[in-house]
């Protein structure tokens, strides 16, 4: 190791040294300027085709219209269901005390050793009340008085666009020889939603402002440069509120009786929107105070700040998050291709045209994640921030039998971990109710959650016989919690945030853990692979995830001390527990402990490699590996969004980056809608976030406590860099390569400890050296 130079310290390996210096100006290729959706008509279809811009709490959907633009848009906590709702609401719970139904169904699995969904349905489960819906707040519309003639059809002046590195969803388009551009982002810091129309012939802007809503359970007023909406949701009584505030240079300003706001000759106007409700995240009540003064603060707030300074803190706050990362694949997008023909013709990764578009995804899910998930608001859900109903598919809600947990894969190794402070409170907010859950449906220690689960603490069960009993999700959640450590390291956050969730969660399974009379192991009883086959005692899924969070219980409390008592109660259980991998009859990994798999299934669950990813109990060249190569290539190339995006994961886990590339690809030709939103169908922004997640995968691994460079680079990106990723144990990489393989890597380290990397690029394949905090190595 040689010493710091030019402050950086430089690492060989066996070839030249690059200095500091040399370091500092190399890196990948600014792609900036390649960052952009656009579009050549306005958007028709919500789903499809509009634009989505966000700030965690707030989002919008740009549509581009010329004669009436429509912002369609949300505010994450307006929801019906949960306590006041006129349905009753009981977070799930057992209503009638059935203190012996589960074991029996336990002792019925031990004499039949399957039984269907329905009958365990009928036994454990109810019918759901006042679970409620995330809802549209409305349309924000923006009247053009003088757009009225406006063509249907655009001319070739007109584009709609989406810019990720700076967050603007913009519309630019000329009429009767006057050029106008519209331009919105949503500014987190100061929590609202900008909108800004310009002309460049002075008095040209002439425009009404006005709020629509498929509910009627609000009133809206206008008050000088201030339209207030207000009401309260008819189920549970949350009231809501939102207040646009206008501001115009030039003309004049009028407010009507209806409700709606008209500028007219203006030379420019710009608009600010705050939204909030009265919910909280406190158990039982889930009630805050009236949103009114905390919007009115806020709208009221950004309009004396003024749009040009609020523009430009949303560029640096959003380009500190998403400018971390840079990804070259050797992209050249068409100058006059837009992005839904771009997506039309995508060719499978063949040329410079379809790397554009990879790159474009992958970055799109970083931008999509900023978007919806940021400090001080519910974490991403179902469909991110972004819904245009009062009852959207699923509720909009947090399915937490994969879908939740993978709308976060790629916060940590994609360089947002700011992005998981949602997520984390979220689940603070659930141990509280699950604790009831797992007390009163369970009689044991910890808390659970289930299936599914919604602002409302929701953490029982409900009647749905494929997509009810998951007690396993409490313990999947906890897996997010520790990746946030193992990348960051910090033992405040594990002391504080992430291990007493994961103790309690351990706990539940010390206490609900069963003896299995067929081998003496311990085993989940009764478990359900995720929508698929048949309840059975200790099926894959539930062994792996347990067996994953009883592995990171073990190493945090080790890193804590906590109790020799409780560290060796779980040690000895986790010795007992069924590991969950078995290879079956034709050489697969088994979903259930029985040999049950059909060679002809191709579900698109493919649970039962939870330990291949997100897990880590599959290490590369395993036989556990070669079995979950069989499974999955059994499976097939097919299955929604999500799925084709979770198997991009899994064959990149597997070194087959030929593989993951071509899941990619079958995303991309066939579950990615012209927005490029990811679709189930319906849309479904989890398989956007895995997607981002599986092409980390593929250029860097760290899950084994080693530092993988490449492990599944694809053929088809054979020159190429990236910077800013980040592997756990405390590093970011920047990684150079050409006609496959490394060529250079720059690893800065983040805290003090020893590393190990490995890569084709080093003498002997792999390197441990002690790294020191704030310091870069070379390696070339």
């Amino acid at each position: 190791m040689k010493s710091a130079v030019g402050g950086a310290a430089v690492l060989a390996s066996g070839g030249g040294v690059l200095s500091g210096a040399a370091a500092a100006t190399e890196g990948p290729r600014d792609t900036s300027d390649e960052l952009r959706l656009w579009y050549a008509a306005p958007a028709a279809d919500w789903e499809r085709e509009a634009l989505p811009v966000g700030n965690g709490a707030l989002g919008a959907m740009v549509f581009g219209t010329l004669a009436s633009e429509r912002l369609q848009f949300n505010e994450k906590t307006l929801w019906t269901g949960g306590p006041g709702s006129r349905e009753g609401y009981d977070h799930g719970d057992w209503r009638e005390p059935r203190p012996d139904a589960l074991d029996a169904v336990r002792r019925e699995l031990d004499e039949k050793g399957s039984l269907a969904p329905e009958a365990v349905a009928a036994a454990l489960g109810q019918p759901r009340r006042g679970y409620g819906a995330h809802q549209t707040f409305g349309d924000l519309r923006l009247d053009m008085a003088d757009m009225a003639d406006a063509p249907d059809a655009p001319d070739a002046t007109y584009r709609r666009a989406l810019d990720l590195g700076k967050g603007f969803a913009t519309v630019t388009y000329t009429h009767r020889k006057v050029r106008h551009e519209r331009e919105f982002f949503a500014f987190c810091p100061d929590g609202v939603l900008v909108g800004r129309l310009t002309a460049d012939r002075p008095a040209s802007v002439t425009c009404t402002l006005r709020h629509t809503s498929p509910r009627t359970d609000f009133t809206a007023k206008a008050d000088g440069d201030r339209i207030t909406v207000r009401g309260e949701l008819a189920d549970n009584g949350l009231r809501f509120e939102a207040q646009i505030r206008v501001v115009q240079q030039g003309g004049t300003r009028t407010a009507n009786a209806n409700g709606s706001i008209t500028v007219s000759g203006a030379d420019h106007l710009w608009f600010a929107l705050a939204a909030g409700t009265d919910y909280a995240d406190t158990y039982p009540d889930y009630r805050g105070d009236d949103p009114h003064p905390d919007v009115t603060r806020t709208v009221d707030r950004a309009v004396a700040r003024g749009h040009d300074s609020l523009r430009a803190r949303h560029v640096r706050d959003h380009g500190d998050l998403f400018g971390r990362v840079a990804l070259d694949i050797g992209q050249a997008p068409p100058a006059d291709v837009p992005t839904d023909r771009l997506l039309k013709e995508y060719g499978g990764g063949a040329s410079a045209a379809d790397r554009a578009l990879e790159a474009l995804f992958f970055q799109y899910g970083r931008y999509l994640l900023i978007a919806s998930s940021r400090a001080g608001s519910l974490p991403a859900n179902l469909q991110g921030v972004w819904n245009n109903s009062t009852t959207p598919p699923w509720s909009a809600d947090y399915h937490t039998n994969i879908n939740l947990q993978m709308n976060y894969w790629l916060a940590e190794a994609a360089n947002l971990p700011e992005t998981t402070a949602p997520y984390d409170r979220f689940v603070e907010a659930l141990r509280a109710p699950g604790r009831r859950t797992a007390k009163e449906m369970f009689g044991s220690r910890g808390w659970v959650v289930h299936n599914e689960t919604n602002p409302y603490g929701f953490t029982g069960v409900h009647d749905w016989p494929t997509a009810f009993w998951f007690p396993e999700a409490a313990a999947w959640l906890t897996a997010q919690l520790y990746e946030h450590y193992r990348f960051g390291g910090s033992t405040a956050y594990l002391r504080t945030t992430a291990y007493p969730a994961m103790k309690e969660a351990a706990e539940f399974w010390l206490d609900n853990l069963r003896t299995d009379p067929r081998d003496g192991t311990l085993v989940v009883t009764p478990s359900y692979s995720p929508e698929h086959g048949d309840f059975t005692a200790g099926d894959s899924m539930a062994q792996q995830i347990v067996h994953d969070l009883f592995t990171n219980t073990l190493e945090a409390a080790r890193v804590l001390g906590d109790s020799a008592a409780f560290r060796t109660e779980l040690a000895t259980a986790l010795g007992k527990l069924d590991p969950g991998l078995r290879v079956g009859s034709w050489g697969q990994l088994q979903e259930w402990k029985a040999d049950l798999d059909d060679k002809s299934d191709d579900h698109r669950h493919v649970s039962h490699l939870y330990a291949l990813h997100p897990g880590r109990q599959i290490e590369p060249g395993s036989k556990w590996a070669d079995a979950a190569k069989v499974s999955l290539t059994a499976r097939g190339d097919g299955g929604t969004g999500w799925s084709k995006a979770w198997k991009v994961n899994f064959w990149a886990r597997l070194r087959d980056g030929d593989h993951a590339h071509k899941m990619l690809a079958e995303q991309l030709k066939s579950s990615t809608l012209p927005n490029l939103w990811d679709t189930h169908p319906p849309f479904q922004i989890d398989g956007n976030f895995g997607a981002t997640s599986g092409i980390v995968e593929m250029l860097l691994q760290s899950q084994f406590g080693v530092i993988e460079v490449l492990p599944a680079l694809p053929a088809s990106w054979p020159e190429g860099s990236v910077r800013g990723l980040r592997a756990r144990g405390g590093a970011r990489l920047d990684i150079t390569w050409s006609g496959g393989r490394a060529t250079r890597v720059v690893l800065t380290a983040s805290r003090t400890r020893e590393l190990t990397v490995r890569s084709s690029l080093l003498k002997g394949g792999q390197k441990t050296f002690r790294a020191r905090a704030g310091q870069r190595y070379v390696f070339d």
